[in-house]
């Protein structure tokens, strides 16, 4: 089976050889539109990745979901009235409960410095698995009216290919299955994205046009090329706010061939990318091969993990208890890893914690069948709702143990003494278990094996959160000038 690395190296090399991210069809660039998701469904095919384990939108709630839809269409949407705005903000569609409270927590904090500097601005914000879960206020719009019409906008229309269009896409076809061994139907891939690209870009474009947007952030910019595109062909600055891990095997991120610079000193152009990314730290600039410079990544922190990391400060590390950090993407595998490691443990010396993530809340017993064996020991604690909150649970473990989840650096900030399962995705940490700050363990004999002869390097916990600046987010919304001399 190819890993995560063999699949990318194949995949860039791919891309240079064959210039695929240049390739324009219907008038767009169709494989920057598809390169993700293609690895997606590349490595699925694989088997290199399970499927996530959360719950679905059933058929009767996308039903029960249709009216809330048309009604947020009409009411909340951000194509209608009048106003104009400095400011537009893409936010994250997940939402985290704090204080009694639905927010997003990578861009919540935007709002208050826009207001501070009398910067007008609105909140546009898209469903999670079909609900909103933000308050409606006079800042927020919902993004159901583009949504909806963009669904029905390919339902109703067609692509004819040019012949030449048509061998473009054969040709691309076979070249994947040359490389990875699977069939993917690229015909159908790039009709979906075009056309959603096509309806959405001109519905972008009106809306940045009619509120005479100056500045647009956007959380995830990967799943926002139609935006990203409008902002660049108006002139309009658009931004990313750092979400999660970036490595430079994360599609969303990561452009190796364009860290070769043209004659002119210049990179090539990527067109479906932000101008720039304000990330969470300093390691972050240098984590991917991105398709910017890096003046154009801008240090400012992660507000959220501050405020709340600090209610924890003073709680005692609890010797020898063990946190495990899942996914739904290699939930199974870590689920059986945790039962092995706590059976063969001795109960007495040993407490593990087992926090599930939100998505696997409400699937876990069905899913996870050794977890529940686990239970029945006296020392091992599932947690599936969002209290203790998962800071505490770092606050207070010893050791943490996880695979490529942003919350083993969140962990790591924390002073977790940290172990990583040999699954795939573990290149994304590629960096840090060279560093010999966390340690790459196989099995639970070789974690046990290591727990007892533990040499981890010290490291820095600021370069991957650094402390709020404020004033270098004041500057990039007033001047450019004036943002480029402070980061440098």
């Amino acid at each position: 089976m190819m890993t995560v690395k063999e699949v990318c190296t194949e995949f860039f090399k791919l891309e240079n050889e064959h210039n695929l991210n240049y390739i324009k069809i219907q008038k767009v660039y169709p494989w920057e539109l598809v390169r993700l998701y293609l690895y997606y469904e590349i490595t699925r095919k694989l088997n290199i990745f399970s499927s996530a384990q959360q719950s679905s939108v059933s058929l009767f709630d996308k039903f029960k979901s249709f009216l809330p839809f048309i009604k947020n269409s009409i009411l909340y949407n951000p194509l209608s009235g009048k106003d104009t705005y400095d400011v537009l903000i893409f936010n994250h569609p997940r939402k985290v409960l704090n204080n009694g409270k639905y927010m997003d927590i990578y861009s919540y904090f935007l709002g208050d410095t826009l207001d501070e500097m009398g910067k007008s601005y609105e909140i546009i914000d898209s469903p999670y698995l079909n609900k909103h879960y933000i308050k409606k206020d006079k800042h927020v719009k919902f993004n159901d009216r583009i949504l909806l019409a963009s669904y029905f906008y390919k339902k109703t229309h067609k692509i004819e290919y040019t012949e030449k269009e048509s061998e473009t896409i054969r040709s691309i076809e076979t070249l994947i299955r040359a490389s990875f061994g699977v069939d993917v139907n690229l015909f159908e891939i790039f009709t979906d994205h075009i056309l959603n690209f096509q309806y959405e870009y001109e519905k972008y474009k009106q809306l940045l046009t009619e509120k005479k947007v100056r500045q647009v952030y956007a959380v995830v910019a990967y799943e926002n090329k139609p935006l990203i595109a409008a902002c660049k062909d108006l002139g309009v600055d658009i931004l990313e706010l750092q979400h999660g891990v970036i490595s430079k095997y994360h599609l969303g991120y990561s452009y190796p061939s364009e860290n070769i610079t043209l004659k002119s000193g210049s990179y090539e152009h990527i067109e479906y990318f932000p101008n720039k990314i304000l990330s969470f730290g300093d390691y972050w600039q240098d984590a991917s091969a991105y398709p910017i410079k890096k003046h154009s990544i801008f240090s400012i922190g992660f507000p959220y993990f501050e405020e709340n990391s600090k209610k924890y400060k003073d709680v005692e590390k609890k010797k020898n208890q063990i946190l495990f950090i899942s996914q739904g993407v290699i939930g199974k595998y870590l689920s059986e890893f945790a039962f092995e490691l706590a059976s063969k443990l001795d109960e007495e010396e040993y407490e593990f914690i087992y926090k599930l993530h939100p998505g696997e809340y409400e699937t876990w017993r069905e899913n996870y069948p050794k977890l529940l064996e686990a239970q029945k020991q006296c020392n091992f604690n599932v947690v599936d709702k969002d209290n203790p909150a998962l800071y505490q649970l770092f606050a207070e473990s010893e050791y943490q143990v996880g695979a490529f989840s942003t919350a083993i650096y969140e962990g790591l900030a924390f002073n977790c003494k940290t172990f990583i399962v040999d699954v795939p995705g573990i290149e994304y940490l590629d960096d840090l278990i060279e560093k010999n700050i966390v340690v790459k363990v196989r099995n639970s004999n070789d974690m046990i094996n290591k727990l007892n002869d533990l040499d981890l390097n010290s490291y820095n916990t600021d370069f991957f959160f650094k402390n709020y600046d404020e004033q270098l987010l004041k500057d990039i919304i007033l001047n450019d000038n004036i943002m480029r001399a402070h980061n440098e």
